[in-house]
């Protein structure tokens, strides 16, 4: 395939899911696709026609039923830790574990230059597997929030012709009710950032809730919460944040990510969290890739889980596991979609300690999504959890999607149907930024040895 170097040509024959055509239309195959050609002219979207229609007398690429993706958007990452696994690894695979080997943020003595070239080496990846947005959680304790932030608006800067880059700051919740809290609430206004953190179980959580909402409110900011990773049914923050959210009418964007226990706690409270959800701004980000690594190692955590209790009484543990994992903290992602909730999937942590994994290839979080969570049979408008849905929750109305008048940000595949997208890496994948084929080498590892 031959991108032609002119700024006016024909996509023809692109198989095009049409959950991500604006205005969609009626499929033409079982899978949700549609046979369709597409004008680029000047970097935009000038035409889509069904195939067969394309314009004479101008250069045209065959896709030959190639399915055609507009750009992905990755709504949750954390750049600031990722690439750190050969210098800080997680031998037992623990989240706890992961948390002794990266240190607690505050003490955490990482130098700009460090920060800045692991984050780079994450947006390099992301955009040459065909990212057009990416959104990243910064550690914020102490005085690792102004290193963090500073070396991400660097970053923001110097890519901001090739990605969309959003910044979230990330401590604990109770770090909001202390003055520093209040410090790295204007932190994040001045950044430009989303306020956010983590929601630990604790007897303090409706305080801690209570008191992001109001430094939101008062500086405009939209809010971003670590939520229920955990195989606790009573871990519920959820639940809590959609209430608050309800109380104060916030008016903002809320994303909650994991929202692992959801899927552990009895049908009412299921119902009850839902419901609060569907009432609020609240989307939903699931991270299977990273919580299928973290969740269910710790066997008396388990233990609380009866159903997994009985199939693990012959194991035997000699300081390393010895059973199957059983829970796979993946949260109800087909519930939450059919009452309306917004939901995506997303990165997560990429080669730290949190995830000894990971290529920030939206790609693959889709394929391993649909496997783990079904998206498929039908696959309807799945598509759309890692390009138009998290776009609408970052903000960016012209990310995600395929339409006339929208930039010309495509990813083309030689495969023809989601059997054959799903099957493999698709590492011949073509990127186009603003209609023209970028160069989609991945950096190599050997660039950060020096950091290791």
């Amino acid at each position: 395939m031959q991108i032609p170097a002119s700024s006016h040509f024909w996509l023809t024959n692109a198989h095009i899911p049409v959950a991500l055509l604006s205005p969609a239309i009626s499929p033409q195959t079982r899978d949700g696709l549609a046979l369709m050609d597409i004008e680029i002219r000047d970097g935009q979207i000038a035409q889509v026609r069904p195939a067969g229609t394309a314009i004479s007398g101008v250069a045209v690429v065959d896709l030959r039923r190639g399915i055609v993706f507009p750009c992905f958007a990755d709504l949750h990452t954390h750049l600031d830790k990722g690439h750190t696994w050969e210098r800080a690894p997680n031998p037992t695979g623990h989240f706890d574990g992961a948390l002794e080997a990266l240190g607690q943020p505050e003490k955490r003595q990482w130098p700009f230059e460090d920060i800045y070239r692991r984050m780079e080496f994450g947006l390099k990846c992301s955009y040459a597997h065909g990212s057009s947005a990416v959104r990243t959680h910064l550690d914020s304790g102490g005085e690792l929030a102004d290193i963090n932030f500073a070396a991400f608006a660097k970053l923001r800067e110097e890519w901001r012709d090739r990605l969309h880059l959003q910044a979230v700051s990330l401590v604990s919740l109770d770090y909001w009710l202390t003055p520093e809290g209040e410090k790295l609430a204007d932190l994040v206004v001045e950044y430009d950032g989303i306020l956010g953190g983590v929601a630990f179980k604790n007897p303090d959580i409706d305080a801690q809730i209570e008191r992001v909402f109001d430094l939101a409110h008062e500086r405009g900011l939209n809010l971003d919460f670590h939520v229920d990773e955990s195989p606790d049914p009573a871990s519920d923050a959820l639940y809590r944040i959609a209430r608050t959210a309800q109380r104060h009418a916030f008016s903002g964007q809320i994303v909650c990510g994991h929202c692992c226990s959801l899927s552990l706690q009895d049908p009412e409270q299921v119902t009850a969290t839902i419901e609060a959800v569907k009432h609020t701004a609240i989307g939903v980000v699931s991270l299977p890739l990273c919580n299928l690594y973290l969740q269910d190692r710790d066997q008396e955590a388990s233990l609380n889980l009866s159903h997994i209790a009985s199939s693990r009484a012959l194991a035997h543990l000699d300081n390393q596991p010895t059973y199957t994992p059983r829970w796979r903290g993946v949260t109800l992602l087909h519930e939450l979609k059919q009452s309306g909730i917004p939901v995506t999937v997303a990165n997560d942590n990429c080669r730290d300690a949190f995830h000894a994994f990971g290529d920030h290839d939206m790609l693959e979080v889709f394929r391993e999504s649909t496997r783990i969570a079904h998206f498929d049979t039908p696959y309807t408008d799945w598509c759309r959890t890692v390009t138009a849905t998290p776009a609408d929750l970052m903000g960016l109305p012209t990310v995600g999607r395929i339409g006339v008048g929208l930039p010309a940000d495509l990813v083309l595949f030689s495969a023809r149907y989601f059997s054959e997208l799903l099957s493999r890496p698709q590492s011949d994948r073509m990127v186009l930024r603003n209609g023209k084929a970028i160069d989609t080498t991945l950096p190599r590892y050997e660039e950060l040895d020096d950091l290791m």
